[in-house]
């Protein structure tokens, strides 16, 4: 408060001041430096002036007198150019005239002209007089320059009380909290002063505000001791201090006490209550004010308002609404903001909307809230509508505004007006604001522009938890996941994060570990959680169960299954995993099991089971299931669970059957259904129905990369590579992509990957060296070819397309570099062919070595040359390829 305080308020002090009768005013006599202001041609008219007059007759006072005169009129920069002109005519300026300038440079702001005056203060008037050093600390105090202000402070001949108080209320206003404690104590022991009731007010803020009960007790004591508890604006301040430390009790007992209270202190007390989540309290209190007639204003609106929010109290919110407008406040601007945001956590968008359309002035605020009020709603069109409107009225919008309306175009994917608000942003000066950075970094993430997100992140100066967390989310949605490792690591190294950041970070890199197999990297991560204590928080316990499964790390799994609470969520992720390794029969036990701990299941439990069956060829079972679905368990099938049956069916060679449960849907297929269809009729080589499948699924899906390799691999399958000419040119007319086969390993906490046809690899030489071994081998005993390893150059041509062969590199690395008789892991982005299969078959039983390929299509365990997958589809392709008399 003391920052605010008004020039007269200071003569009063100097006026009172006892100090001050015995000083002596100074006069100062300036010589013109060539460091200091410059004499400039425009001040001629004012020296001329004061050169044509007589200086021995005009006293100097008449002239301190019109150097007075216009700094009170406000004319800075006319009263610097007249203190130019007397400093160029050696003219004494005495110390009212100074002390008025140094009072006109604290009004305007003027900050560099203010040092100007400090620098000559200090060299020609050191150690200051009690009104000068309380002008220059009041004006150092309102710029918020507490170095100076400390430095003035020390410089004092002697100092009043109005110079203690200004110091006190200057740190405290900026948050320096010890020091302006620290200052009342020397206030009272070292000054020798008795505290006033400008003192007490401040020092008791600055309790609350550490907050320092033990403190703010003290300072009550010395309240009663000096005599001003009955001062209604200090028992105010002792109100707040106690309901900042959260003594609700004491706060209670002195508001009760008091003889006198005005609205502040109604105030002080109803907003405490809700401060401190006693909102029933703060309500009676609320009704007790207006019992005892005392009418409320917009601060004791808004904080029953907010009350209301807390409670989430539709009801009584629209009471207070109601109250509201009958005592007519629905003209001030801060109570219908509040009212809107109340609106809005109530999910009540069109009352907010309503309040908004109907409000006669709105301030930025009230247009930020209805714009987050349609982000937080799912309504980001109408945010940037809002937006827009907000330029037509001719608003500026401020940090928030620019903040909403990015993470609007955040879910709309409108890169273009994002990159228009970054502009604008960079032109206000609002880039450095971390809020609008970091949600400029969700912003080009989500718009898959992850480079502009690393640019926009790494101009941030200091980077807070959210940040970090924005930049490793959006690269875990980019698919980058070496960085989204890398970026975590480094988060570490700079940054402690905090539980919900923490819970992020592990969310994007558990599901990056899964992906590349960089299982040390997530058993790292799930330690770090343990460290900090927030293993158990969230879904972080179902996100680490899922990265196990994931991983096929199902003991490990089963561990983490069993020491976290067992909802049907976590029962579903590991029949997930057992769906994926192909093990239909432990899957239907499990959900027995699930079944018999009273636990219900789900529609993506189903989801899980029905895929287990799919790729068991439990067909019966699955069937059996999905009638279950509704009839037992009352859970209307979808889409992804009709997609389940017909890969059911379709899997099992029932592909009539297939085709007549699409028809029979009772809803439109989707391009799962059909991709479902479509990849049946590549394992049985139904070229016609396959063909259909494919005419629905590019009717409404032409980017996805995934269907155009299944209908490449059903012609090459079928030995029409001409049609794979063809499917080959109309990914290219329509801008898919295959990316090439590629492969990572983890080797001593490494990830290490491996690129179909890279030679680049820096051990590339040994790899290869390893893997000519065996194919030495595989053909001393009758293996044909390994290294193309299919059945010929047709074949072969289709491998390089669709496999890569890259997980061999990665299986010869391992055994370059790991221990004898460890399993070696490796995950793969495309299919395995034939030949890689029955290479790594080989070479598990020659090394009496496990190995665990994961591919697009199913997880591999091979050992002692058999494949966990009982070459499916490998003996099948085979025999096609012999009927089509190819070999």
């Amino acid at each position: 408060m003391f920052s605010i305080f008004k020039t007269s308020r200071l003569s009063f002090y100097a006026k009172t001041s006892q100090i001050s009768k015995t000083l002596q005013l100074k006069s100062l006599f300036f010589s013109l430096k060539p460091q200091t202001r410059p004499f400039h041609p425009k001040n001629a008219g004012i020296v001329h002036l004061l050169n044509t007059q007589n200086t021995d007759s005009l006293p100097s006072q008449s002239r301190n007198s019109y150097l007075i005169e216009l700094c009170l009129s406000g004319s800075l920069e006319q009263a610097l150019n007249y203190l130019d002109s007397m400093q160029k005519l050696d003219i004494c300026v005495d110390q009212d005239a100074f002390i008025a300038l140094v009072n006109l440079c604290e009004r305007e702001r003027a900050h560099d002209e203010g040092l100007r005056l400090h620098s000559i203060a200090s060299e020609k008037m050191a150690p200051y007089s009690v009104r000068l050093g309380n002008a220059f600390l009041s004006m150092f105090v309102r710029f918020g320059d507490m170095g100076r202000a400390w430095y003035v402070f020390g410089n004092f001949f002697e100092r009043d009380l109005f110079s203690w108080n200004v110091l006190i209320g200057g740190y405290a206003k900026a948050g320096i909290f010890g020091k302006a404690l620290c200052l009342y104590q020397k206030l009272l022991w070292v000054g020798g002063m008795k505290p006033d009731v400008y003192t007490f007010p401040c020092v008791l803020r600055t309790c609350g505000g550490v907050p320092d009960l033990k403190r703010g007790k003290e300072v009550h004591v010395h309240v009663i001791r000096f005599g001003f508890e009955a001062d209604v604006d200090i028992v105010n301040a002792l109100i707040t201090m106690y309901v900042k430390c959260g003594d609700l009790g004491s706060a209670r007992l002195v508001f009760d006490g008091m003889r006198r209270r005005d609205r502040i202190s109604w105030n002080a007390m109803i907003s405490g209550y809700f401060e401190n989540e006693e909102c029933m309290e703060g309500l009676r209190l609320f009704i007790t004010m207006r019992e005892v007639l005392m009418d409320p204003d917009f601060i004791t609106l808004s904080s029953v308002i907010s009350a209301c929010e807390l409670l989430g109290d539709k009801t009584l919110g629209r009471e207070i609404h109601g109250y509201v407008t009958k005592i007519g406040f629905l003209n001030d601007v801060s109570v219908c903001n509040f009212l809107m945001k109340m609106y809005s956590s109530f999910g009540k968008w069109e009352e907010a909307e309503f309040i908004f359309r109907k409000m006669g002035s709105k301030d930025v605020v009230s247009w930020n809230i209805m714009i987050s009020v349609y982000d937080n709603n799912s309504l980001p069109e109408k945010a940037v509508e809002t937006y827009k409107m907000i330029e037509e009225d001719g608003i500026r919008p401020d940090e928030i505004t620019i903040a909403s309306v990015i993470s609007a175009c955040a879910c709309l994917g409108e890169l273009e007006l994002g990159i228009k608000l970054h502009e604008l942003a960079k032109r206000t000066g609002f880039i450095s604001d971390v809020i609008v950075v970091n949600t400029l970094i969700d912003m080009y993430s989500r718009c898959k522009s992850i480079d502009k997100a690393l640019e926009v992140f790494r101009q941030i100066p200091v980077k807070d938890v959210i940040s970090w967390n924005a930049i490793i989310l959006g690269l875990q949605l980019n698919n980058r996941y070496f960085e989204t490792l890398f970026f975590f690591r480094q988060m570490k190294l700079n940054l402690k994060p905090n539980s919900v950041t923490l819970f992020s970070v592990l969310s994007a890199c558990t599901t990056a570990c899964a992906r590349i197999g960089a299982l040390m990297r997530g058993k790292e991560i799930h330690a770090h959680a343990l460290r900090t204590g927030v293993v158990f928080d969230g879904f972080l316990p179902k996100i680490l169960l899922d990265m196990y499964v994931r991983c096929g790390r199902m003991k490990s799994a089963w561990n983490q299954f069993y020491s976290n609470k067992r909802d049907v969520s976590a029962w579903t992720i590991l029949l997930t995993g057992y769906a994926e390794q192909r093990q239909g029969v432990l899957a239907v036990e499990l959900f027995n099991r699930m079944v018999d701990s009273k636990v219900n299941p789900d529609e993506v439990t189903f989801i899980a089971l029905l895929c287990a069956c799919s790729r068991s060829g439990m067909v019966t079972e699955g069937l059996e299931y999905f009638n279950s679905m509704q009839q037992k368990y009352l859970i209307i099938p979808n889409l992804k669970h009709y997609a389940c049956i017909v890969d059911l069916l379709g899997r099992a060679g029932k592909l009539k059957e297939a085709y007549e449960f699409i028809q029979k849907i009772p809803m439109k297929p989707d391009a799962a259904i059909w991709g479902a269809l479509l990849n049946a009729c590549r394992i049985h080589q139904s070229v016609e129905l396959g063909e259909l499948a494919a005419e629905h699924i590019f009717a409404t899906d032409r980017k996805h990369v995934g269907y155009y390799i299944l209908l490449c691999k059903l012609y090459a399958d079928s030995g029409k590579w001409d049609r794979v000419a063809k499917v080959s040119k109309m990914m290219r007319e329509e801008g898919v992509t295959v990316d090439p086969g590629c492969s990572w390993m983890e080797v001593k906490r490494e990830v290490h990957t491996f690129v179909g046809g890279d030679n680049f690899h820096p051990r590339i030489k040994e790899i290869n060296a390893v893997l000519e071994e065996f194919y030495e081998k595989m053909n001393a005993v009758g293996f044909s070819n390994p290294e193309c390893g299919s059945v010929d150059d047709v074949e072969a041509s289709k491998d390089e397309i669709f496999c890569g062969h890259s997980e061999r590199l990665a299986i010869a690395y391992g055994l370059i570099n790991t221990a004898r008789g460890m399993p070696i892991w490796v995950q793969k982005n495309l299919y395995m062919c034939q030949s890689c299969h029955n290479t790594i078959k080989f070479i598990s039983k020659i090394v009496c070595r496990d190995f665990f390929v994961r591919d697009t299509e199913q997880s591999h365990h091979f050992t002692d040359g058999i494949c966990s997958c009982n070459d499916e589809g490998y003996l099948l392709r085979l025999n096609r390829l012999k009927s089509y008399n190819i070999g």
